[in-house]
């Protein structure tokens, strides 16, 4: 017999590195209810069992009955959390992660919450993601009605950064209901309406994002402090566009950018200036001097501290914006000078809508063939995909820059 917590510890933290449900592991085996006491420490296993999970694990015995040597997970965390601006502290942080005899389970939720940040601002999501499913297990076992609302809200966050709004709703649904069940502060409970609001109208779901729009307007935005309502009100603008309502969706813009002087937090401020200027040249249609105005404002921040995917951000919408001005010339070539489609750093759908603005600038540019198969590719994955908004823009695109080849004296017709 084998001696706990050690065992439980080990066995739980090789099981997460790996990606694997405890169904997965026990396969036919072993209960699910087993392994979990074993995890959980209450049962000490036997020689035939540890065998068994090894060969599950993949891993050799010692693996499991044998401490690993590695720094202090607390020390890290204060190193990382310390760290100068433009220091790697992801590195260390995650190998005292992967050595941490689990312990301490809120130090460990900090230390992946921290992490995630990390990857997810560098644009690395699917590790992002990695580190936000042990997030939620994690608050689980601590049985913090908190830091369970927050792990789901960014793993939402983090799945539509992905293009996976199917896979978030669920996600968001939770978040929202344990926030208003365990009657968590104002913050929590706009974060999560906020993140369900951004699903339901990715996925098309105007009239259900409507609702929430205005049950976030009546009962949280008039005690909400300015940071949570400038991202809600943000977030409202689009569900407005998308229904029609362009005066509604400007109106919400502007008091949202209205709510932060750039001294009440920088970051924030430059980041709700570059989603203006996005969802203005989303609209229908696209108000490209309040763009213009917004991304100016936003760029003389960024090009002094901006890190290497807001500067990417500023550089698409850049094109978008040259495009929307006729300068076509000056949008092929800052959709030229961004790194190619595998390097970017941007959130899907970004990444989706440049790319359309490269098909459109195909079509115009007489490779007609060429634009009408890019986009008709990247609308039908986005319909597979579900995220119906994106849809919706790519075979708008698609019909609008045929219709400008077609319309005559534009780039001499196509026969």
């Amino acid at each position: 017999m084998l001696e706990q917590p050690h065992f439980g510890r080990q066995l739980r933290k090789l099981r997460l590195e790996r990606g694997l449900s405890q169904a997965a592991v026990v396969g036919e085996g072993m209960s699910t209810g087993y392994l979990s006491r074993l995890e959980s420490g209450e049962r000490r296993p036997t020689g035939r069992t540890v065998s068994y999970l090894a060969q599950q694990l993949g891993v050799d015995v010692a693996a499991l009955t044998e401490p690993r040597a590695g720094g202090c997970l607390s020390r890290a965390l204060a190193a990382a959390t310390s760290a100068p601006p433009g220091t790697d502290s992801a590195t260390a942080l995650l190998q005292a992660v992967r050595d941490d005899e689990h312990d301490d389970p809120v130090g460990r939720w900090q230390a992946l919450w921290l992490l995630g940040r990390i990857r997810g601002g560098q644009g690395d999501f699917e590790r992002e993601r990695g580190h936000l499913r042990e997030l939620i297990e994690l608050s689980e076992l601590i049985a913090a009605p908190d830091l369970r609302v927050r792990s789901h809200v960014q793993y939402a966050r983090c799945l539509v950064a992905l293009g996976k709004a199917r896979a978030a709703e669920p996600v968001a649904v939770t978040a929202l209901a344990v926030a208003r069940a365990e009657g968590l502060p104002t913050a929590d409970v706009m974060a999560a309406q906020t993140v369900l609001i951004a699903v339901e109208t990715g996925l098309g779901r105007l009239e259900a994002a409507e609702r929430h729009v205005r049950e976030l307007e009546s009962e949280l935005l008039p005690t909400a402090a300015p940071q949570p309502a400038a991202e809600a009100l943000w977030t409202a603008s689009v569900v407005a566009d998308r229904r029609g309502d362009h005066r509604t969706a400007r109106s919400r813009l502007e008091a949202a950018l209205a709510l932060l002087r750039g001294g009440d937090d920088l970051i924030l401020w430059t980041r709700l200036r570059t989603a203006a200027t996005a969802a203005a040249l989303q609209m229908s249609p696209p108000c490209v001097a309040a763009a213009e105005r917004w991304l100016g404002e936003a760029d003389v921040v960024l090009e002094l501290i901006g890190t290497p995917i807001q500067l990417q951000e500023v550089r698409a919408l850049r094109a978008h914006l040259a495009f929307h001005q006729g300068r076509l010339d000056e949008a092929r070539t800052l959709c030229g000078a961004l790194p190619p489609d595998g390097e970017l750093r941007l959130p899907h759908g970004d990444r989706v809508r440049l790319a359309v603005l490269e098909g459109r600038l195909m079509i115009m540019e007489g490779r007609v063939d060429q634009g009408v198969a890019a986009l008709r590719r990247l609308g039908q994955q986005a319909t597979d995909a579900h995220n119906l908004d994106l849809a919706t823009h790519v075979w708008r695109s698609l019909a609008t820059a045929l219709a400008d080849v077609h319309a005559p004296g534009v780039g001499g017709g196509v026969r």
